[in-house]
């Protein structure tokens, strides 16, 4: 619980629920419709896209700017962050999110608002279906999420953002007309929080959960494997600091310099 009484531990926490309440006031916002006429996928998938983007150029360097429970079990289950930051993340971004469902809901005309983005199922797509979509639309974007944060290859929020935003905004562009997209739980909880429609709302958890699962450990354990001995990823889980290593022991000094020093003593 070293975590708990760190001040940059609360400061995470509240990065991720402004980071939350952003992006779903911003993407949200951009797939209401408000003229007739056909749904503007490239739109709504740019906001998304360069919503997280923007988060995390803005909110990297505090709390990695998740803004997902996704990419916060993904980087859980690779030993990259603690349980109780996680959890900590994970309530902000639930609370941020419906946060920013409930301000978009307030300044958008009752006309216009709709379901407010609700992430729902196209009638032809069975849930099963839809939640391999899902799944699958996860797993790339956790792959690019944790390829782009990866320090062995200089990893940085700021070189990371623009990667991370276009492999959001490609998930958008195929699976909008499928699922509606989601990839974010706490996105696709706050409009059906705020609407009170939950259909197939489990798609919107075992989906995304899965496939951020499956990217880390595909990532983790396959593709870029990270040497860890258990002890360390369980320390990692608790928030602990790595073992110090052991000092090294000082060069024997050379027999010589013996010999010569029991000399100048006269032994």
């Amino acid at each position: 619980m070293r975590e708990l009484r760190s001040s940059a531990f609360w400061r995470a926490v509240l990065a991720e629920f402004l980071g939350s309440l952003l992006y779903a006031l911003l993407g949200l916002g951009a797939s209401l419709r408000w003229a007739p006429g056909p749904h503007s996928v490239l739109g709504a998938a740019l906001a998304f896209g360069l919503a997280q983007a923007t988060l995390v150029q803005a909110l990297g360097h505090v709390s990695g700017g998740h803004v997902n429970p996704a990419i916060t079990l993904a980087l859980l289950l690779a030993s990259q962050l603690s349980l109780p930051r996680a959890l900590g993340y994970l309530l902000a971004q639930l609370l941020g999110a419906l946060a920013g469902a409930g301000v978009l809901y307030g300044v958008t005309p009752a006309s216009i608002r709709g379901t407010l983005g609700l992430s729902m199922l196209h009638p032809s797509v069975g849930p099963g279906q839809g939640m391999v979509v899902e799944l699958l639309l996860t797993a790339q974007f956790i792959l690019c999420v944790l390829a782009s944060f990866d320090d062995r290859h200089d990893g940085r929020p700021g070189s990371a953002a623009l990667p991370v935003g276009f492999s959001l905004a490609l998930g958008h562009l195929f699976g909008i007309h499928y699922t509606g997209a989601g990839m974010n739980p706490a996105r696709s909880f706050a409009p059906a929080v705020i609407t009170r429609n939950f259909t197939n709302h489990w798609v919107y958890w075992a989906g995304p959960l899965l496939g951020a699962a499956l990217g880390a450990v595909l990532y983790e354990f396959a593709l870029c494997p990270r040497p860890r001995s258990l002890a360390e990823r369980l320390a990692a889980l608790k928030g602990e600091p790595p073992a110090a290593e052991a000092p090294a022991e000082p060069p024997a000094e050379p027999l010589e310099l013996k010999t010569l020093e029991l000399k100048t003593q006269g032994l």
